[in-house]
């Protein structure tokens, strides 16, 4: 495609922006939430927001007495690059098609044919001139949804290094046996919603998962405490972000940027994962779930977690 020479400074500018707001876990979050406030009716960018938040605080728990234990510095440096390349991999996908279409919003014309320099999926760019002539604002979050956890299914999930080192590796398959981990939306009040995270090499399951969290993300009551929450309360990847607002008794999680560099993430040739893959039916279906205060499960499986751990303590002193 030939590009006119305003195309290619609006590639210049989105590139820029992109790798500007794409440094660590923490810019990523404020980046998602800041275009958010700007253009609302993008749903995901709020829901992706609150769930860049919860790797983050998956990224400092690994500096929790629990996990120092358990894992020694590889293992936990390994997860700690799960997470990041996971996070990162994203927002370099997905950014660059927002910023898109606060050009074409700017411009009152849709620009998604730039896309394709971002090797952005053919899915992806059909969603968003779908989006723009019927602006199905929960179509589009579900594609969304779709794209994220196929974009990072090939260079993450089944990348022989995190096969091997990471998804296969008996923490994290007793993490996924005890369901340890889960996503949680974070409230003033101290009530905790979200969803726990299982199976999550299995893009189906996660695309699944992602969609309950938009819908819990999004029902009116909860909306409204968790939008609060993240206006208010500045994300430092540590729990204790939200940890203050709950009365539990456990060691504080390292703010993200007091224990983690920024890494240079090296690019890869991608390829458009719709032309490999295709799409499931079931993928772009509503999703239904019964929206739950999930924090005192959570925090009595941490309190679990805690207790194995003085236990091996003191007998490792005994």
């Amino acid at each position: 495609m030939n590009l006119s020479l305003q195309d290619i400074n609006h590639l210049h500018y989105i590139t820029k922006m992109t790798r500007k707001h794409n440094t660590d876990n923490i810019s990523r979050t404020k980046a998602y939430l800041n275009y958010y406030f700007a253009h609302p009716e993008i749903k995901w960018s709020f829901l992706a927001s609150m769930v860049s938040r919860n790797a983050g605080y998956n990224m400092t728990d690994l500096w929790l007495p629990p996990f120092i234990n358990m894992l020694n510095e590889k293992e936990r440096t390994r997860m700690f690059i799960t997470y990041e390349r996971a996070n990162w991999l994203i927002f370099s996908d997905a950014y660059p098609q927002l910023l898109t279409y606060e050009l074409s919003s700017f411009l009152n014309k849709p620009m998604f044919y730039l896309l394709k320099n971002f090797h952005v999926s053919q899915f992806m760019i059909n969603e968003w001139e779908s989006f723009w002539n019927t602006n199905n604002v929960n179509r589009l979050v579900r594609a969304l949804i779709v794209n994220e956890q196929n974009v990072i299914q090939a260079p993450v999930i089944k990348q022989s290094f995190f096969r091997k080192h990471v998804f296969t590796s008996l923490p994290y398959l007793l993490q996924d046996f005890l369901m340890m981990n889960a996503a949680v939306f974070p409230t003033f009040s101290g009530v905790l919603y979200g969803i726990y995270v299982h199976d999550f090499s299995n893009v189906s399951k996660r695309i699944r998962i992602g969609k309950q969290l938009a819908t819990i993300l999004f029902t009116p009551s909860i909306y409204h405490q968790v939008i609060n929450f993240a206006k208010k309360c500045e994300h430092t990847g540590s729990r204790m972000d939200y940890e203050q607002f709950i009365n539990v008794n456990l060691p504080v999680a390292p703010l993200l940027r007091s224990v983690y560099p920024v890494i240079e993430h090296q690019d890869i040739i991608r390829r458009d994962w719709f032309n490999w893959v295709g799409i499931k039916k079931k993928w772009l279906e509503e999703e239904n779930v019964e929206v739950k205060e999930i924090g005192k499960s959570f925090y009595r499986k941490r309190a679990m977690l805690y207790a194995y751990y003085h236990l091996k303590q003191t007998v490792k002193h005994q």
